[in-house]
């Protein structure tokens, strides 16, 4: 199977992951620039935060995963800008968020002031909240025709599990939950499997659901490299926190310490948790072997996952 040409991204073999995902990052911002509403529509100051919390930097990785995955089986740019929209608007609602005094009380994302912090506390919340009804409303009604109707029920109902009680928003509970306890290996796993892996693997299944090709087989194996990868992100994440810089990050380095939240380096070690990202590395790219060719943007998504410094 030929890589699709429509999407106009450069071969990663020649031009590495790094333009391969400037140009993911590139088709979504412009994709999300025109699904939010504008400024000078009325509520503008609601507008104006939602503009800011999505549209403020950020690596689009799980957008790009939409775009990776759908492009490995065949799928048209085109069916995959909603969904790529649809992540990236309920990632950003997340983080807006995550960052209220009542969560994580963080005043710096993405090397700006966080969105309560920009505007208010009020505003804030309701950005989130309208960020995450147009994550809906992109699904709802711009997949393309080509999706048949079950197929669009399928991703809507996956893409609401993997963001609610179940999946981000349980996993998010739990966390809160476990500030200043000790958490098993098995716990911190069941819980960041919600809170930062549903999001990511429902991108994954997504961008596969969207191309003619997928069958059972491939989405067990997208599956099994997008539960990887999950877990690959989130162990880096917690290292990058002891170790990176807050200039580096954008956002307050030290804060899962200073809020004495169970971590990957609390319970393993940093050693440790460097073997079991490497590791949880290993079974993404063995995952995804059988797709030849096809899996090489995937399992260069995978490989900076794994060595990202921000």
């Amino acid at each position: 199977m030929a890589l699709n040409p429509s999407l106009q991204i450069a071969n990663p073999l020649k031009t590495g992951i790094s333009e391969t995902l400037a140009r993911y990052r590139h088709r979504v911002e412009q994709a999300l620039n025109r699904c939010l509403p504008a400024v000078t529509d009325t509520p503008r100051q609601l507008h104006e935060a939602m503009r800011y919390a999505t549209l403020n930097g950020g690596k689009r990785i799980r957008a790009s995963l939409v775009y990776a995955a759908g492009e490995a089986l065949g799928a048209t740019a085109d069916s995959l800008d909603a969904p790529a929209c649809a992540v990236e608007l309920v990632h950003s609602y997340s983080l807006v968020h995550d960052d209220l005094p009542s969560m994580d009380n963080d005043d710096l994302r993405r090397g700006k002031p966080t969105c309560h912090k920009a505007f208010d506390e009020a505003t804030a919340l309701l950005a989130g909240d309208a960020l995450q009804a147009l994550a809906f409303e992109e699904l709802a009604h711009n997949l393309t025709a080509a999706i048949d109707a079950s197929t669009r029920t399928d991703i809507i109902g996956r893409f609401a599990r993997a963001i609610g009680a179940a999946g981000m928003a349980g996993g998010q509970a739990i966390d809160l939950a476990a500030t200043g306890k000790s958490l098993t290996l098995e716990e911190l796993e069941s819980m960041h499997r919600r809170k930062t892996g549903a999001l990511i693997q429902v991108s994954v299944q997504m961008g596969a659901l969207c191309a003619p090709a997928c069958d059972d087989r491939q989405r067990q194996k997208l599956d099994t490299y997008a539960q990887a990868i999950g877990l690959t992100f989130q162990i880096v994440d917690d290292i990058l926190d002891v170790e990176g810089s807050t200039e580096t990050l954008g956002k307050t380095a030290g804060a899962d310490q200073a809020l004495n939240k169970p971590t990957y380096p609390a319970l393993l070690g940093l050693n440790g948790a460097k073997t079991k990202a490497r590791e949880a590395h290993e079974i993404a790219l063995e995952s995804i072997a059988s797709l030849g060719d096809n899996g090489r943007i995937l399992a260069g998504i995978a490989d900076y996952i794994l060595e990202r410094k921000l």
